[in-house]
């Protein structure tokens, strides 16, 4: 495979670097598992992701599609399994991608990589990452899906109200409190609050 979706292989590679970093194993693979759902859906649908694991994945999914965590077409439910959906968001009709440690035999650093035979001061990164572009999507899985729409639970829009306790705005549908001060929701205890005003220059 010497392309993914419009781009090269080493533009990919670039894009991953610049977006995530450096060119991280996970999101490099998931370009290949994306080029591999678009290529058996049509060209025409409107596209939504469910991703099954927060780490790496998403930001393939980011990368190469229009769905996002920001715009509400990528949602991430974390089953801990390298996979997602790509559907159509009218119809529910999609493909589910996903690594597939099965076919991983012949690529031991992969191999070694995913599934943490390998401790990460022992990988060669320069081998991992060429048999990452040699076996492209030869190391996915698919299967044909159907999304039951209904279950996604859409958030409908909500007024916005002012928070009595932190002076915030929030969505009125989350109740009286916005969620944060209803309970533990953020791993921060806040000590202090400075007016915004302050922060501009004299």
């Amino acid at each position: 495979m010497s392309s993914i979706l419009s781009h090269s292989i080493d533009e990919y590679i670039k894009m991953v670097t610049s977006f995530h970093g450096y060119p991280a194993p996970g999101v490099l693979i998931g370009g290949f598992m994306v080029d591999l759902a678009y290529t058996k859906l049509p060209k025409d649908g409107l596209y939504e992701v469910i991703c099954e694991t927060a780490k790496c994945l998403p930001d393939a999914i980011q990368l190469l599609t229009p769905c996002s965590t920001g715009n509400q077409r990528l949602k991430v439910i974390d089953t801990g399994r390298y996979a997602f959906t790509l559907y159509e968001k009218r119809s529910g009709e999609g493909v589910r991608v996903y690594l597939d440690w099965t076919l991983l035999d012949e690529w031991p650093e992969i191999k070694g990589w995913f599934l943490k035979l390998t401790p990460k001061e022992a990988q060669d990164e320069g081998v991992l990452i060429r048999e990452i572009k040699e076996a492209g999507s030869d190391i996915c899985g698919m299967e044909k899906v159907q999304v039951k729409l209904d279950s996604l639970n859409k958030r409908k829009k909500s007024s916005i109200s002012i928070c009595p306790s932190c002076n915030e705005a929030y969505r009125t549908s989350d109740g009286a409190l916005c969620p944060a001060c209803k309970g533990s929701v953020l791993p921060y205890g806040r000590m202090s609050k400075t007016p915004s005003k302050r922060h501009k220059s004299a």
